[in-house]
């Protein structure tokens, strides 16, 4: 731009002479009309020359004087754009450090994500391990339950002795500790047991059953029933502490009977509740 008014500057210099000599020239009309000698020749030769080289300058300056309303249209449209540059660079840069400050923050959230993952997966491997260990645990310690039922025979007894009771319908036998033949719950290891009997009577006068552990009665029941046609029953249950090997059966005192058909009236059941 500098260099554009400079020459802008001397072009003007140079139109002022020559409009300088353009007047000076007129003046001298009369006397080149009436001075034709050589001399005054040359000269009006010269100041055509001039007039010609003023025409070819403002010509020129107009050329300029265009080229340099373009040049400030074109330097206008580009600082605009410069602008819209500059306000487009700082949304970006805005947009920019907003995604970093959420990169940063999903980053901070992913670590602390992968943190808890490891101790969840940590905690896991406990609970399996200890999963594992009780499973093991478990099917080391020993199973026992079972549930039976006397006989489908109805009434047995009174008889004149005591008589052991086989309850010869095994319905659960689990660890089979019980021998339906013998009647005999055998406990196989040392722990806590838990029993129950019930004990129904038709059509009988006494009914009764006595607990008895390694042959030694540790309990015993009977009820009479005055009337023979209402039915009368008992259940009992106990808890013991048994050894393995320990023997528990159950025993028909003389003199009382007891019923048992399909239905199941006269039961004797047990199972292992811990270990010692």
């Amino acid at each position: 731009m500098r260099v554009v008014v400079g020459l802008l500057l001397l072009l003007l210099g140079l139109c002022g002479s020559g409009a300088q000599g353009e007047a000076g020239g007129l003046g001298e009309v009369a006397e080149i009309n009436q001075n034709t000698d050589p001399k005054h020749a040359a000269e009006e030769s010269t100041e055509q020359t001039t007039k010609q080289t003023t025409c070819d300058i403002w010509t020129e300056l107009r050329a300029l004087r265009d080229m340099v309303v373009e040049l400030n249209v074109h330097v206008e449209l580009l600082q605009r754009e410069n602008s819209d540059l500059q306000t487009r660079l700082s949304s970006s840069e805005s947009e920019l450090l907003i995604s970093r400050s959420r990169i940063d923050q999903l980053e901070r959230e992913n670590a602390d994500l992968q943190t808890r993952l490891s101790s969840s997966e940590s905690e896991l491997l406990i609970s399996k391990s200890r999963i594992d260990q009780l499973e093991r645990e478990n099917a080391e310690k020993p199973k026992v339950a079972f549930y039976t039922a006397l006989t489908d025979a109805g009434n047995l007894g009174p008889y004149n002795t005591d008589i052991t009771l086989k309850y010869s319908k095994v319905f659960t036998n689990i660890g089979n500790a019980y021998n339906p033949s013998t009647g005999f719950f055998t406990a196989p290891v040392k722990g806590v047991y838990n029993l129950q009997f019930t004990v129904f009577g038709y059509h009988a006068g006494n009914i009764g059953v006595d607990v008895y552990k390694n042959n030694q009665r540790i309990m015993a029941n009977w009820e009479r029933n005055d009337n023979n046609y209402v039915p009368e029953y008992f259940t009992k249950s106990l808890v013991l502490e048994l050894t393995a090997g320990d023997e528990i059966h159950l025993v028909l005192p003389s003199g009382c009977s007891i019923y048992d058909s399909s239905d199941n009236y006269s039961t004797f059941s047990g199972s292992l509740l811990f270990t010692l």
